[in-house]
């Protein structure tokens, strides 16, 4: 059960909780193609055979293991591979990947969201918590966050505590004062709770609960989580 009278923070996922992640990545992903066949195309042939992209980019997650929370890194290095095998210049790499992730950062907000950031941010520091490497800053939503902390840049993801309890410590409280608010029942839901914060899951698919442990709250929608908090703020004396 959701104990709001304790809350002092919000850590928010954000790939899947603010925007849906995927038509995004497909999007950079063409962007991304598009500029290698201008550019490069032998290493665009060479990218349109998903078997040899899946590859390449395993051989950078494996010969590169201090890359493997750093998804920008190990996207650079992978086009730098494939643009050496494909006998290319490998000095491309920095721009084509600038291509996807300026592409990366063109996202479509669920309709709840613009209006859950400006109720949050009012009444507590909101803590960006994300093992993705969007840019809340680049998003122009930097305004509504006191810090965004990412695996790429802390060295470890979720569910891994630590990401969490450096989330806590960015907003200065005590990890049982945040709530916690994501999509992902093992990343966001199970890594929160080992944490020790609350935890509310955001559902918007309607997906079955398949773990012992419990979400504090679970919510169809961030509006759902925000009429919470009203509702709160009305009973109290």
């Amino acid at each position: 059960m959701l104990d709001l009278t304790i809350i002092k923070a919000i850590t928010l996922d954000l790939d899947d909780t603010l925007w849906p992640v995927w038509p995004v990545i497909e999007r950079a992903e063409a962007a991304l193609d598009e500029w290698l066949g201008r550019h490069a195309p032998m290493t665009a042939a060479l990218f349109a055979n998903p078997t040899a992209r899946h590859d390449i980019r395993e051989q950078v997650v494996r010969t590169r293991p201090e890359l493997r929370h750093n998804l920008s890194a190990i996207r650079r290095e992978a086009i730098r591979l494939a643009l050496y095998r494909s006998k290319e210049n490998p000095l491309l790499a920095d721009e084509a990947f600038e291509v996807f992730f300026a592409a990366r950062h063109e996202v479509t907000l669920f309709d709840d969201v613009m209006l859950a950031l400006e109720f949050f941010s009012a009444r507590y520091p909101v803590v960006a918590l994300s093992n993705g490497n969007a840019d809340v800053g680049r998003l122009g939503l930097g305004s509504y966050f006191r810090a965004a902390i990412s695996a790429q840049e802390f060295g470890v993801g979720k569910p891994d505590p630590r990401i969490f309890l450096a989330a806590a410590g960015a907003a200065d409280v005590h990890p049982h004062n945040v709530l916690h608010v994501g999509d992902d029942a093992t990343l966001d839901v199970l890594g929160g709770l080992n944490a020790g914060m609350q935890t509310a899951w955001v559902n918007r698919a309607d997906h079955l609960w398949t773990h012992e442990s419990l979400p504090h709250e679970t919510v169809t929608s961030l509006t759902e989580l925000c009429d919470l908090f009203r509702q709160a703020e009305k009973e109290q004396p």
